[in-house]
Formats: structure tokens, C-alpha cells, sequence
């Protein structure tokens, strides 16, 4: 079941990213007739003397330091693999998703320092990175990547606690005497 929903949901990502090929198509043939005045940034290859290419990806208090570099697709996260230090397979997904949107299955090998916060964010911030370090490496992956938000910082952490409160919100229990 979960199988069906994940190639669902990417089938409608790439639709999603043809549909926006098809629009920018249509501006660039409209841009040639009108004179622009400020020309869109132009990204650049961004790689190491290594032929890598490094990105910080993040989520809640997680923090990924990534590198990628063309491979057999081998991901390392903090010197164990993906298998290993994400046992649950959704977190695998997670981790796997931009190479699925980009086309780019087992074509890099990414190794990766993450630390701060829990499993799930880091997963989030090990994807935010693996996203950020492929448009570097390759630039035209930039629109697919950007078309299914992954190049978003996802700015939700969690609420501070209020002074007088038990937690962020809730209350201390009320006696009427």
C-alpha cells in the first residue's frame, strides 16, 4: 500500500515539474519578443578539488553536512549506512526522495555528518542537504527539486516554553479550592 502512494505521489511531482517545464517554455519564447532589463541569477557547477560538491541541509534542531560525488549511489550518514542508522524504511524514503525527483538513482554517492535532534529531523535535514548539494553539482536539476519544495528550509521547531505553564501551551491544573 505504501508502495503505491510513494510512486503516486512522485508521478504527480514529475507532472508537476513537466507542467512548469512547459511554462517556462512558453515565458522564454515570450521573453525573446519583450527586452528584459534584469537578467535571473545563473547558477553555477560549485564543486571541490575532490569533484565534489557540499551542501548544509537542515530540519527542526538536525543539522546535515553533505557531500555528494558521482557513485555507485552509496549513502553514508555518520560513517554507517542509510540501512543502518535509518532502520525505519519511511526515514529511508525520505533520505532517497531527491534522487527520485532529479532521476538520479544510484548515480552519486553521498556521505553525510548529521547531528542534533531526533531521527525524523534529521532524515528531513539529511534530504534538505542531499537537494541543495545536487543543484550545485548540477544546476539544471534546480527547477524539479524547487517544483517539489525540497529546496525549502522547513522552518517548523519546536515552541519555547512560556513562563507559568507546564509546557508551550498547556496549563497547570486549575483548583477552584
Amino acid at each position: 500500500m505504501a508502495t503505491t502512494r510513494k510512486t503516486s505521489s512522485l508521478t504527480g511531482i514529475k507532472a508537476a515539474v513537466k507542467e512548469q517545464k512547459a511554462v517556462v517554455e512558453a515565458s522564454e519564447t515570450a521573453a525573446t519578443t519583450v527586452v528584459a532589463t534584469s537578467e535571473a541569477p545563473k547558477h553555477e557547477k560549485k564543486v571541490d578539488k575532490f569533484g565534489r560538491a557540499y551542501a548544509t541541509g537542515k530540519r527542526k534542531n538536525a543539522i546535515a553536512r553533505v557531500w555528494i560525488k558521482p557513485g555507485k549511489g552509496k549513502v553514508t550518514i555518520n560513517g554507517r549506512a542509510v540501512e543502518v542508522y535509518f532502520a525505519r524504511p519511511v526515514l529511508q524514503m525520505i533520505v532517497h526522495q531527491p534522487f527520485a525527483v532529479a532521476d538520479r538513482n544510484n548515480q552519486f554517492d553521498v556521505d553525510v555528518l548529521v547531528n542534533g535532534g531526533g531521527l525524523s529531523g534529521q532524515a528531513g535535514a539529511v534530504k534538505h542537504g542531499i537537494s541543495k548539494a545536487l543543484t550545485y553539482f548540477e544546476p539544471e536539476l534546480r527547477a524539479p527539486l524547487k517544483v517539489a519544495k525540497f529546496l525549502r528550509r522547513d522552518a517548523r521547531v519546536v515552541e519555547r516554553k512560556k513562563y507559568g505553564r507546564a509546557k508551550a501551551r498547556k496549563r497547570f491544573q486549575f483548583s477552584k479550592r
